[in-house]
Formats: C-alpha cells, structure tokens, sequence
C-alpha cells in the first residue's frame, strides 16, 4: 500500500488485528520492509504488524537523496499519524534503530516500547565516516550489484553464507534494486546522525536489545553499552547470527520478541 506524506509516497504494509497494539518495523540500509517477513506473519497474529520502505528504499519515493536520521523519524511520526496511531511499538535494525532512539529522544509518548536490534546509540567516529565517505564514491561508481556484493560479506556472519545461501542471496537483490542515488545519500545521514548516548537514560518504556553473537558492524559489546544505560531493559544475544540476525536466526529472533510483545 502507498501512503502519501509531506515528503512523498511511502510503501508500507498493515496486517493483523486493528484493535491490537501496533508493532512498527524499521528495516536496516540498504533493504526493504521485506527484511522483516519472517516476523511480519507472527507477530500479526496477536498485534497489528506495520512495515514500511523507509524513503530512497524498496517502493517508497527517492526524493532529492538528501536525507537525514530525522527527516526519517518526521516520515515515521507523519505515517502514525496517517494511520491515526497514537502509541505503538517501534522495531527497529541497524538504521532502523538508529531512526528509533532518536524518535524515542524527541517524542517518547508516542510509543508504548522498543526493540531495538543489531545497532547502537553512538555516532561515527571519524574513521567510520570516511568509510562511509568511500563507500558513496564506490556505490557511485560501480552501481548497486556490486555495492550489494561487498554489503552482504560485511552484514552477514560467514556461517550463513554456508548454511542459508537463500537468504543471503534475497537480501542481495532488495539491495541491488537500491538506486545507487538512494545509498549514497542514506550514507550520508548515516554519517551524520546524532549521538543519541545521552537520552538512553530516559527511556521509560519496556525495552528489548537483540544482536547477532557474530554481529561485526554492531557487535553485542555495543547492546551491552544500550543495556546498562537503559533502565529495566533486556538484552538477549542471537546466536548463530551476524548483523541481520533477524534473517540469520529467525526462530531465535521471534521467541525473544514474541516473548516481549506478550507484555503488550
């Protein structure tokens, strides 16, 4: 379904009970809400599961390719309103979660609780930036295929390539239809998100931190960070999983979020 904002048309999906508490799923750079369809499924069976293509992704609108982590949690904010939606649950990976902590930092009652999965609450560090910074020349040059190629070694644990080739090879097409414009601007406001460490203090509702045990990108030493900073939180560590442990372990990942959403 396409749902037209200020910014343009976003794609998203809306399944489940509507009287249910509404779960939101953020998807991580560089894929689509189709990263989520293990969860979509189970979670719609006792909550209303929502996913959408976060701009320049999947089949929402690119824009202009300039964007920004809180030009992300406005489109956010615009679709719950959209969808008349006053609190939800907010799932989110990678991007997903850095989009969550900073609209859980700007307008908290807007969500009942957080899962927050294979990210982190700091900004780059320099050396992180110009990486990203080579990556957008790379993307540039070389298109999205290749890009996709080089993605996938980095977020995917090495045990996965060997045991669910299918997998790896599905995430790879959602991030070659990527238009290369998409990614070198989500690059950017990768690079130039806030630091959201000191607002995690202030998080007040139920919170559940699930990471990949071979997570490279955001390693569980990251969670464990979130985990001491967040009161009453919960951590649980995916085994057998890297950066897309969502993908890499989904029956680990669903009991751990199931379990959570119980609460709800």
């Amino acid at each position: 379904m396409k749902a037209l904002l200020p910014s343009g048309a976003i794609e998203y999906s809306d399944s489940g009970n509507r009287s249910a508490v509404p779960v939101v799923f953020l998807h991580g750079f560089p894929f689509s809400h189709e990263m989520w369809l293990p969860q979509l499924g189970p979670v719609s069976q006792t909550h209303r599961a929502i996913a959408y293509d976060i701009r320049g992704h999947g089949m929402s609108d690119i824009g202009d390719g300039q964007y920004t982590i809180d030009g992300h949690v406005d489109d956010l904010f615009a679709l719950l309103d959209l969808l008349s939606i006053k609190e939800c649950i907010v799932v989110g990976l990678s991007m997903g979660g850095y989009i969550s902590l900073r609209a859980l930092e700007r307008e908290p009652a807007r969500f009942r609780g957080a899962v927050l999965c294979d990210t982190k609450s700091d900004a780059d560090t320099n050396e992180a930036k110009v990486k990203r910074f080579e990556a957008i020349k790379a993307v540039k040059r070389s298109g999205s295929v290749e890009f996709a190629e080089g993605f996938a070694r980095a977020v995917f644990w090495e045990g996965t390539f060997a045991a669910k080739p299918d997998v790896v090879a599905s995430i790879k097409r959602v991030m070659g239809r990527t238009p290369p414009l998409a990614i070198a601007g989500t690059l950017l406001a990768l690079a130039a998100r806030t630091d959201t460490t000191p607002s995690l203090g202030s998080i007040s509702v139920p919170t559940l931190i699930l990471v990949g045990e071979h997570d490279a990108v955001t390693p569980p030493a990251a969670s464990r960070a979130m985990h001491e900073r967040i009161p009453g939180s919960h951590m649980h560590v995916i085994p057998a999983a890297g950066h897309m442990s969502n993908i890499e372990n989904p029956e680990v990942f669903n009991e751990q979020l199931l379990a959570f959403l119980k609460r709800f």
